[in-house]
């Protein structure tokens, strides 16, 4: 349910000192350039940059006749432009802030003002060490000042597009004591840089590029850390970070840090900035020229907000954005939109009357927002239902919302999702905007904590892990771009590693296989090794291959998508891909392997399911392909071959393995393959004995093996039955046959002889199942005795 808004005026300029000049000012067409409250809320002031003659000015306004000296500081155009007004810490006793007003020029006023006696010029400070140099832009966080200022070259008719990196980012602290003012010693951020807008959250100075930036360092945006002295470089769009510590002045020079990320950055395109404001949260607001706003994060990441209606923005059309609580304010052409920040939903939209409209600083009220208009003060906020700030039913409702925007399921189904289903459905998108947002929602906010519901706790403490792990990937990526060459390696491995290891725990589609074989062409070696981790695989102490990988991951290597499957586009099954890798890496695991993965599925599927892989094409004849797919051809390959088809155990398998030995004339294992595979059914020994009986009736390699060959002999096998096998296969001669032949190397009766002795000696099948019968010791039966 959206609260109601409720617009409710707190001022009509009367209880300002001078408050209808104020006014005045506000409704003669006199725009103000910039307005801005004071953070204890009683001063406002207001600097007006492009009024007509004869001066511009800074003029205060103070609240509830306090009194005093009034502020109002003019400047003549020969002067240096006025860069910004800075309200700073302070622990003098007459209050806990002070006013900064600071030059182009680098000079700077501190202001500070007393009750009854009004604002008082405490000091005139030089903020910038060379007397040339010209400030840009400046912010402040607590009692610093950070500011980017350019230092141009000594010679005046040097080329301005050889001098773009003539900017340099400072910083300096402002310490206000009972002896009156002083300048700390000037920090130096960043060196030999482009033009940067600086802008600062309690924690960090976001510095973004100039809009006239070059095109080459206008595609990132620098975050400063000042307590860790860390710089994150980070193009949002394109989900590149980079961290680096600044443990010395030379490493705060501008071209040496980017380095290591210039190949990296030089594909990116510019940045999209219309305008930028620093949130409540410590993030930073970025609109583009389309409208789109979207929140940076100061680890560098980005999520989308909203989009403001109305399509390109024109480059005069201003905007303005100010937070309060968890809501976004927008105002742009006249029209104020209320956006939630978190989920990104237009709470509320209002068409302004007032020309003007400037949004101040609310001190005290977290909620709620001030506007000031030419008719007074307004201040806006929310009405909170008693259920409206339990955080659950939006966590749910955004869920939802972003699990169906992507996936379509608002036809499909009306039940709640749940962290089951998200999981399993694999339509977990987004997990740093989604975190992002769950951290935010509930975040306790200095008030008192809200018990959750198990279901979303549980959702939280998921989202959790899940973001560690995508964050660890991304660190890794950012590592990979960043590392030395003798590093690169390395960190390779271990991203591969993730990568294989995250496919093979999530759906196995068509757009996974083709994702790993990517991976697999570009880092064959690292994929080899991402393998093994996944299936862990190793050798044991008996020098067996042993593979202790999960259920789950077996299904996935054997069951995914299969060759009629995936087409022609070049992308081959899983199973496939991983005997690629053995064949190129470890060729002797590969039977091993195959071997395995016929145990697997004995196990989990049923023989001959067209369900499980055994049921399309068998894992042998799969493997046979993979090394058919080489392009040169050696003995190595037929010894792979050969191991292949016997560790199937199949019989046409067997079989073909027989042949191939025979063509390869390796008689000795020959006759071990026969005399080994004989055992294992009737069938294959009739088929194998009968084979061999072929080719001993045909030369005499196998002479020197008939003893081992006729214990083969099936006992179904008759005389008959093997002399006409012998007579089919008789060479035939080119010559007239003659009854003694010169040549030793024809089929005599003498070496048919021991076996047709061995099997006319063999009792007959008939003659056993009588046997029993026929050797009973007396026949007939006596005649049982007679009873009297």
């Amino acid at each position: 349910m959206k609260p109601a808004g409720m617009l409710r005026q707190v001022s009509d300029f009367s209880d300002f000192s001078r408050g209808h000049w104020l006014q005045e000012l506000l409704c003669r067409g006199e725009e103000p350039s910039h307005v801005q409250s004071s953070p204890d809320g009683q001063h406002l002031l207001v600097l007006q940059k492009s009024r007509p003659p004869p001066l511009p000015r800074v003029v205060a306004f103070q609240r509830h006749g306090i009194g005093g000296a009034d502020l109002e500081r003019n400047w003549q155009s020969p002067q240096p432009a006025l860069v910004g007004l800075l309200f700073l810490q302070s622990p003098l006793t007459w209050g806990s802030w002070v006013l900064a007003i600071v030059w182009e020029h680098g000079r700077t006023e501190v202001w500070h003002f007393v009750v009854a006696v009004g604002w008082q010029l405490l000091q005139t400070l030089e903020l910038c060490q060379g007397a040339r140099a010209r400030i840009v832009s400046v912010c402040s966080q607590g009692a610093s000042l950070v500011w980017c200022e350019e230092r141009p070259p000594l010679d005046a008719h040097s080329d301005m597009s050889k001098c773009a990196f003539r900017f340099c980012v400072c910083s300096r602290a402002l310490e206000v004591g009972e002896q009156g003012v002083r300048l700390g010693t000037v920090r130096i951020v960043l060196h030999n840089s482009p033009e940067y807008r600086v802008l600062a959250s309690p924690q960090h100075i976001f510095l973004v590029p100039a809009a006239a930036s070059f095109a080459t360092t206008s595609k990132f945006l620098l975050v400063w850390h000042p307590k860790k002295a860390k710089l994150t470089i980070t193009a949002p769009s394109a989900g590149f970070v980079h961290r680096k510590v600044l443990h010395s002045s030379s490493e705060s020079d501008f071209r040496k840090l980017l380095l290591g990320s210039v190949g990296l950055l030089s594909g990116l395109a510019p940045l999209d900035i219309h305008t930028s404001a620093v949130s409540n949260s410590g993030g930073l607001l970025l609109v583009s020229t389309k409208g789109a706003v979207n929140m940076v994060e100061p680890d560098g990441t980005q999520r989308h907000v909203f989009d403001l209606e109305g399509g390109p923005l024109a480059q005069g059309s201003p905007v303005q954005l100010k937070t309060f609580g968890s809501n976004l304010a927008c105002v742009l052409a006249g029209v104020l939109y209320l956006v939630d920040q978190n989920s990104g939903r237009l709470i509320e939209k209002k068409i302004l009357s007032m020309k003007e409209v400037h949004f101040l600083e609310s001190p005290g009220e977290e909620d709620s927002i001030q506007l000031l208009t030419q008719t007074g003060i307004y201040s806006f906020s929310f009405s909170k239902p008693e259920d409206s700030s339990r955080p659950e039913l939006c966590l749910v409702e955004m869920v939802f919302e972003e699990a169906c925007r992507y996936y379509q399921r608002r036809s499909l189904s009306s039940s709640k999702l749940t962290v089951e289903k998200l999981k399993k459905g694999g339509v977990f998108q987004a997990p740093v905007a989604l975190a992002a947002i769950l951290q935010h929602s509930l975040h306790p906010k200095q008030k008192p904590a809200r018990g959750l519901q198990e279901t979303y706790a549980k959702l939280l403490s998921t989202m959790s892990l899940e973001l560690q792990s995508y964050m660890s990937l991304e660190l890794l990526k950012t590592c990979v771009v960043c590392a030395p060459e003798s590093e690169v390696e390395s960190y390779c491995e271990e991203l591969v590693e993730q990568e294989v290891s995250r496919v093979l725990h999530s759906d196995m589609d068509k757009d996974n296989l083709a994702y790993l074989n990517s991976v697999f062409a570009s880092f064959p070696k690292a994929a080899w090794k991402a393998t093994r981790s996944c299936l862990q695989l190793q050798q044991n102490g008996d020098g067996l291959l042993v593979a202790r990988a999960t259920p789950e991951v077996w299904k996935k290597v054997l069951g995914g998508p299969q060759q009629e499957e995936v087409g022609q586009n070049g992308v081959v099954p899983l199973f496939e891909l991983i005997c690629a890798s053995f064949l190129r890496f470890k060729p002797k695991w590969l039977p091993s392997f195959v071997k395995l993965t016929q145990q697997y599925v004995s196990i989990s599927w049923a023989y001959s399911s067209k369900e499980g892989p055994e049921g399309r094409v068998p894992l042998y004849k799969r493997a046979l392909g993979v090394v058919a797919r080489k392009n040169k051809r050696s003995e190595a390959d037929d010894e792979m071959e050969l191991e292949l088809l016997l560790c199937s155990k199949r019989p046409k398998a067997v079989l073909q393995a027989l042949h191939l030995l025979i063509r390869l004339k390796q008689w000795q294992r020959v006759v071990e393959v026969a005399e080994k595979f004989s055992k294992l059914s009737p069938l294959l020994n009739k088929e194998i004995f009968t084979t061999l009986l072929a080719e001993f009736a045909q030369h005499r390699e196998l002479d020197p093996y008939l003893d081992t060959l006729w214990s083969l002999c099936p006992a179904e096998l008759t005389a008959s039955d093997i002399l006409t096998v012998v007579l089919q296969h008789l060479p035939r001669s080119q010559e007239d046959p003659v009854p003694f032949s010169s040549e030793g190397n024809q089929l005599t009766v003498g070496l048919l002889k021991p076996l047709l002795q061995r099997v006319v000696q063999r009792p007959c099948v008939q003659d056993e199942m009588y046997s029993d019968a026929l050797q009973s010791p007396i026949f007939p039966p006596p005649t049982p005795p007679r009873e009297h």
